[in-house]
């Protein structure tokens, strides 16, 4: 009986949630018995919004659909930052073997990328200031770990998913629904209970804005907290006005009061472009423009068959390399040459596509989380949001 519209694990690793075409495509040709070695490569044209930088991510998830299958993967390590027209993945062997997991692999890393890159501009933007992303809740509850963890990975400072606490190995974080407000009765009363009943760990961020002016329910909060942490606003776009405005007037009246040492936490409807203009906010939590970011427009291309470059019209045929520069992180794509030294600061290039599975086993170390997510916000401090 099935209760919810999900693909199950073995259906995905069998080939079973592909696209038909690809289904039929395989039964012709092992009817024939053609079987030709490929290299495919995947790539991205374009990204989202003209960025000129993307971070990759859903790699572990495409190693774990391909382990077993007799070919050999090249990848970029995940959490890298990648261009457009740069290959991200190689696939080399008999085509039929993963003909039916294309779907798969392009569905791993299209949203899971597209979410990592947009979390990590949110990064760039906010600088040190905390970020959550919690909008899991715009998503199918099936998927809400994926995005916890490529939000996590492009440099987010928390989640609020329960489901992605295991995979992430870091405790979900969060404040308070209106709901609850609502239900106790009394914003107070609300904030009192909700000091006594959670763990002392956990920061006292009080909900503002559910029945009064966020200025008034602010000070409230401030004078009836004990150890408050911070204030939360998240005030309904029908009565937001200038958001900025009504940050500072609260950092006024909180500050006049002798309450400088509470921060101020906004969130709803909150995009990159509105970062810079809240400078007096300490957090921001980010919803949907994360959990619902544009995806990466990978496509996987066949590039070479039985050793002959080849590939359809638009495309670039023949194996490529892609060679990083460890300093400046200028990259060069080369069919033929080993490039050693960056044309820009001559600095050491390395070879950034490296090898995750040979034949069918996995020969790569798969880095936990939170090892991705210091490896992107070291490149983060090489680039800029408007170019590398």
């Amino acid at each position: 009986m099935v209760i919810f519209h999900t693909a199950k694990d073995e259906d995905i690793k069998e080939g079973r949630s592909t696209d038909i075409y690809f289904s039929r495509a395989k039964k012709v040709l092992v009817k024939e018995g053609i079987k030709k070695r490929v290299i495919v490569e995947i790539t991205a044209g374009s990204l989202p919004n003209n960025y000129p930088w993307g971070v990759l991510s859903g790699i572990e998830e495409v190693t774990k659909l391909l382990e077993g299958i007799n070919i050999d993967v090249y990848s970029l390590p995940e959490g890298s930052i990648f261009q457009p027209y740069q290959p991200v993945l190689r696939l080399e062997g008999e085509y039929t073997l993963f003909a039916e997991l294309e779907t798969a692999i392009l569905g791993f890393i299209c949203q899971s990328s597209g979410i990592s890159t947009k979390a990590a501009r949110f990064r760039k933007a906010a600088k040190k200031k905390y970020i959550l992303s919690f909008g899991i809740r715009r998503m199918h509850p099936s998927i809400s770990p994926m995005i916890d963890r490529a939000a996590y990975i492009g440099g987010v400072d928390g989640f609020s998913g329960v489901a992605a606490q295991k995979l992430i190995g870091k405790k979900a974080t969060g404040t308070m629904p209106h709901a609850f407000v609502l239900i106790v009765g009394d914003q107070i009363k609300a904030w009192k209970l909700y000091d006594k009943g959670i763990h002392k760990s956990i920061p006292r961020i009080a909900l503002v804005d559910t029945l009064y002016d966020e200025k008034a329910e602010s000070i409230m909060a401030a004078e009836n907290v004990k150890d408050i942490f911070g204030v939360r606003l998240d005030t309904p776009e029908s009565r937001r006005g200038n958001m900025n405005r009504i940050v500072e007037e609260v950092r006024w009246e909180l500050d006049i009061r002798g309450y400088e040492n509470v921060k101020i936490f906004v969130s709803g409807g909150i995009d990159e472009d509105n970062i810079p203009k809240l400078n007096k906010v300490w957090g921001f939590g980010i919803g949907t423009s994360i959990s619902n970011s544009k995806i990466i427009d990978f496509a996987m291309d066949i590039v070479e068959i039985e050793g002959k470059p080849i590939s359809k019209r638009g495309k670039l045929s023949g194996k490529k390399e892609v060679f990083r520069c460890t300093s400046c992180l200028n990259l060069i794509i080369s069919y033929n040459n080993e490039i050693t030294r960056c044309t820009s600061c001559k600095g050491r290039m390395e070879n950034f596509l490296k090898p995750i599975i040979k034949d069918g086993k996995i020969v790569a170390n798969i880095p936990k989380v939170e090892e991705i997510r210091n490896y992107v916000l070291k490149q983060l401090q090489q680039v800029n949001l408007d170019g590398l």
